[in-house]
């Protein structure tokens, strides 16, 4: 029976680590509180604290990649604010003991802000141009893995992530004087994340690269006051503004490769 390994059960990995439990891989989930260790381990999942940090990795790590095929590697890297984290550092501490487990197949879990925002339609063959640090990161991680030839890489660059309870209006609800009202949205929904990762492990689709974001682009003043609407929030209010700044992520090769239908294709 395949074992699966998936480093970051936290809003994604947690309902991933299920939904794979049920369709009946034995599944190991990492987490950093020893307060979710119970709630892993009475969903069918064996638990393990794993410590990932730009200097050291946990002991732990050895036990948790032990005799899986497969690593999901689900961690982004935490650059927003004032956080000046090496996410890259952490990956690298990482390898040495990828490489010396069982795992042969790794997906990682990356992003579309590896992406400039260049007001092009964005396709996995668009050259990588982030803006971010977040984005930089990445993609030095995702070369890092593609490059490693003691296992096979799958990347997969989700657009923002929403689910049932979380949707980015709740923190635009009520502002005023929003920036970049005609930028398209590139969001994907949870169950499709989930679904998508699970068509790669039963296709066996390794050493590819996907954009994984639902076919659904109106304009973010559209989407947002539509949406606030729907949850009988407080209208965000949008900047006047002919100038957009924004890109367009086609999913085409992930719809093709995959032969996949989205759950929800208009979010």
């Amino acid at each position: 029976m395949t074992q699966i390994s998936i480093l970051g059960c936290g809003w994604l990995g947690f309902p991933l680590a299920k939904a794979l439990v049920q369709n009946g891989f034995l599944v190991k989930g990492s987490t950093t509180s020893k307060e979710k260790v119970f709630i892993l381990k009475s969903a069918g999942i064996e638990p393990f604290i794993v410590q990932l940090e730009e200097e050291k990795i946990s002991e732990s790590v050895t036990d948790f990649l032990a005799n899986s095929q497969i690593l999901i590697v689900n961690i982004p890297p935490k650059l927003r604010g004032n956080s000046t984290e090496n996410f890259v550092s952490k990956i690298e501490n990482l390898l040495p003991f990828i490489e010396k487990s069982t795992v042969e197949k790794v997906l990682f879990v990356s992003s579309t802000s590896v992406y400039g925002d260049d007001n092009d339609l964005v396709t996995e063959d668009t050259p990588l141009n982030p803006d971010t640090e977040g984005g930089r990161q990445l993609v030095i991680v995702e070369s890092l893995l593609q490059k490693n030839t003691l296992f096979e890489t799958t990347i997969l660059r989700f657009g923002g992530l929403i689910g049932e309870d979380r949707n980015p209006v709740r923190f635009l609800s009520g502002r005023e004087n929003i920036e970049n009202p005609d930028a398209p949205i590139n969001l994907i929904h949870q169950d499709d994340c989930i679904a998508i990762i699970e068509k790669i492990i039963a296709l066996n689709s390794w050493n590819k690269t996907f954009n994984a974001v639902a076919p659904y682009h109106p304009s973010r003043k559209e989407y947002y006051t539509q949406k606030a609407t729907d949850l009988n929030l407080a209208l965000p209010k949008f900047a006047a503004s002919n100038t957009i700044v924004g890109k367009t992520i086609l999913n085409d090769k992930l719809i093709k490769l995959l032969q996949y239908s989205f759950i929800k294709p208009t979010l």
